[in-house]
């Protein structure tokens, strides 16, 4: 189980995944040696899976923010799910729920046009209910 000090080196690379092991060390009263073997066991025990970046959707052009909350027209979910597969440039996450709904993307397209086309393709395997973000607020 992770400690305080744990949780705030999660925190500080969650901010800047490529901080220096120094300058995380420096952050949590550790040396550098001493953070990046408290990295490497959060790494060993699964709590970190990976590192990653994070792209300004903006600014590549895709400024329409979509939730997709998709309702299968059958059982059998394969047809959607291949469709899906043809779609992944869109798709920023694509989760399978309970409640409302069988599935739920989270999409960005650069235009309304774009987001039509993606939609009547869509609505051959599925229904949908859409909500586009105006803005994010954290």
């Amino acid at each position: 189980m992770p400690d305080n000090t744990d949780k705030i080196i999660l925190d500080e690379l969650i901010n800047n995944s490529r901080i220096t092991m120094k300058q995380l060390g420096e952050k949590v009263h550790l040396t550098g040696p001493a953070a990046s073997s408290r990295v490497a066991k959060l790494e060993e025990s699964g709590i970190i899976e990976g590192y990653t970046i994070k792209i300004n959707q903006g600014k590549l052009g895709c400024y329409i923010y979509a939730f997709i909350t998709i309702y299968t027209l059958n059982i059998n979910h394969q047809p959607y799910l291949s469709f899906m597969e043809t779609q992944k440039e869109f798709v920023l996450q694509h989760y399978k729920i309970t409640g409302d709904g069988c599935f739920l993307l989270e999409c960005r397209f650069p235009s309304n046009e774009v987001l039509d086309l993606f939609l009547q393709g869509l609505n051959k395997y599925a229904n949908y209910k859409i909500s586009t973000v105006i803005n994010k607020l954290m």
